[in-house]
């Protein structure tokens, strides 16, 4: 068998052409580029408008499609009722209801939340009550003697005995009726409006008061309410002398000295406060005994309410 030449292809015949991309049109050999000359124009004109028409069928057929789709859509939108909206608001709560108000929760939960507060037996307290308050007066009465002993010695030193005595009076009375009132108003009054003081408050009363009987009441309010009036007012005041320049100097010290154990600088300032209504009382009466009394019956005011006020001990 001879090799055919690398040209030739087998038609569908069997036979062998070297010409495979051309074609024979009587005894001429036109190429396949050649096709317009071999088909009629109208047969490629009449092919595309075909085309044209299919197209635009479909482009009509996808146009109804669509409008019909719209319309349908438009019908179920139509269809819901007015108060679904309210319904997806119920089941799907907004961001500010499901957000908690920080400023509306209570000290004591913000105490509870940060689980900082130790609370101290009774015999704890009261023991630390009975040692604090002896030392302070200890530390009051030799301040007082030595300032005593000092002036009869000749040296520039105030006798602190002479300028604030144990003296009483009637009208004494009112006084110490005027600055419990005013300052147990103060205090409920920041109560409400100081959530700060609020916290700070809690913290001290939960601590100290929250192990008590109803009658340790007294001892944790009269022990340290006469103790720090004997240091404060009865031997500082005297001693920086009896104005009001010193009566400022001693309150900032008291209020400086209630600062930790729960209390923050908001229940220093309110302390410095009360020094300063217990100083003027000092020298408006020149007696020991009404900031005392009157501290005493201010503290145990403020733990029988908290008491019976307060959540914690539910």
């Amino acid at each position: 068998m001879g090799f055919l030449p690398a040209n030739c292809h087998v038609n569908g015949t069997g036979t062998h052409s070297p010409w495979p991309m051309s074609a024979f049109m009587g005894r001429k050999l036109i190429g396949l580029h050649d096709k317009q000359k071999i088909l009629p124009t109208k047969f490629f004109c009449g092919l595309g408008g075909k085309i044209k028409a299919f197209a635009s069928r479909n482009s009509v057929k996808k146009l109804r499609k669509d409008r019909q789709a719209r319309e349908n859509l438009t019908l179920q939108t139509n269809k819901i009722a007015p108060n679904e909206d309210n319904g997806l608001e119920d089941r799907f709560p907004s961001e500010d209801d499901s957000v908690p108000d920080n400023n509306k929760v209570s000290p004591i939960d913000n105490l509870a939340a940060q689980g900082s507060i130790t609370i101290p037996s009774r015999g704890a307290v009261l023991q630390a009550c009975t040692v604090t308050s002896g030392l302070i007066a200890a530390l009051g009465i030799i301040i007082r003697q030595v300032s005593h002993t000092a002036s009869i010695e000749g040296l520039p030193i105030l006798d602190c005995s002479m300028e604030v005595s144990f003296g009483f009076e009637m009208w004494h009375l009112e006084l110490i009726a005027g600055l419990v009132i005013m300052v147990s108003s103060c205090r409920f009054f920041l109560l409400k409006t100081w959530p700060d003081f609020a916290e700070s408050s809690e913290a001290a009363n939960q601590q100290v008061l929250s192990s008590l009987q109803p009658l340790d009441y007294m001892v944790v309010a009269f022990l340290p309410g006469i103790s720090e009036e004997l240091l404060f007012r009865g031997a500082l005041l005297p001693l920086f002398g009896v104005n009001w320049k010193s009566v400022f100097v001693v309150a900032a010290i008291f209020g400086v000295l209630h600062l930790g154990g729960g209390r923050k600088y908001s229940f220093a300032i309110w302390a410095t406060f009360v020094g300063v209504l217990y100083g003027y009382a000092t020298i408006a009466s020149s007696s020991l005994i009404v900031p005392m009394a009157s501290h005493a019956i201010n503290n145990l005011i403020g733990g029988i309410s908290w008491r019976y006020t307060s959540k914690s001990l539910e």
